[in-house]
């Protein structure tokens, strides 16, 4: 898969991303689930984590991942040249830095039919560069630390089971399809073994719960689906899809693909294609799902 810092440099941003994203899928490749099939890494995969060990989120977690990815990295930690140095550290000659966005306003001025000057605040994204702690030397030696082992599968299990006990969700089991039903409120999943392995039937519980924070009572997503297939469908099929890939990585959980996704991909493809920014906004709301599902998580017990 190539990078986010080969492409074009004069390209927007919006245009670089989602090039790289449209090159990964038309190979068949799904770059949020690629971290977890990786060889190089000696432990857990996680968000990728700026210097404050704050989690990235949004689309800079499926940036850092695809960097990872392509340039070997084991360690899920990223600072910026000036942070390096403020630890006395340096970025290593020669290294190339991986590139980052954030969201920021500009203020512009027009004039309407009454002469009067009316102030716009305009939103963009803004990239930055950052560096692997692999690209710098001298840090603290925390930074340098083994990645943390994976608990064994039986801990990470129980654990993604009370994640979604914990989010009141009404699920039931039975039959041979996965949905979430806005109807009458509820996610309809196959019984537990069914599913080819645990981590498949995790994967596909998040995915389901993803859409469950759709419904009025919770975010109020809509993003103009009408019916099965539209292009309305496609982008909240994305969401519960990046929104699976975030809770898999926070809960420890390998992250796999559904047998019924291939056929999502020329719908994805298609979104991406005619909207620079739906990859951006997928991510936007598949993070405001996962911080939604995660604050579930963190009630008191009852």
């Amino acid at each position: 898969m190539k990078n986010f810092s080969t492409t074009a440099p004069r390209a927007d941003v919006y245009t670089r991303i989602t090039d790289t994203i449209v090159a990964a899928l038309e190979q068949g490749v799904r770059p949020w689930l690629k971290p977890w099939s990786v060889e190089h890494t000696s432990g857990r995969i996680t968000r990728p984590l700026r210097h404050t060990y704050e989690p990235y989120n949004g689309i800079n977690v499926l940036m850092l991942w695809a960097e990872s990815v392509d340039k070997g990295f084991a360690s899920p930690i990223w600072m910026t040249f000036k942070q390096a140095l403020e630890l006395e550290a340096h970025v290593r000659k020669g290294e190339h830095g991986s590139p980052v966005v954030y969201a920021d306003r500009m203020t512009r001025t027009d004039t309407n039919e009454q002469g009067e000057e009316i102030d716009h605040q305009i939103p963009f994204l803004k990239a930055y560069t950052v560096f692997n702690v692999e690209q710098i030397e001298g840090l603290p030696s925390h930074f340098y630390a083994k990645p943390t082992e994976p608990l064994p599968l039986t801990e990470r299990i129980e654990g993604a089971d009370s994640f979604i006990k914990r989010t009141g969700a009404d699920i039931r089991h039975g039959g041979n399809m996965a949905f979430y039903a806005p109807g009458p409120d509820r996610i309809q999943l196959p019984p537990f073994e069914a599913f080819r392995s645990p981590e498949t039937y995790y994967a596909t519980a998040l995915h389901e719960l993803t859409h469950w924070t759709r419904h009025e009572s919770r975010l109020t997503r809509d993003l103009g689906r009408k019916r099965f297939g539209d292009e309305g469908y496609a982008r909240e099929e994305l969401v519960a899809e990046l929104g699976a890939a975030f809770l898999c990585a926070d809960l420890g959980i390998e992250g796999e693909e559904r047998e019924d996704h291939a056929a999502y991909l020329a719908s994805w493809l298609k979104v991406l294609k005619d909207d620079k920014r739906a990859i951006f906004q997928a991510a936007a709301h598949a993070q405001r799902a996962a911080d939604f599902l995660n604050s579930l998580d963190a009630r008191p017990a009852v």
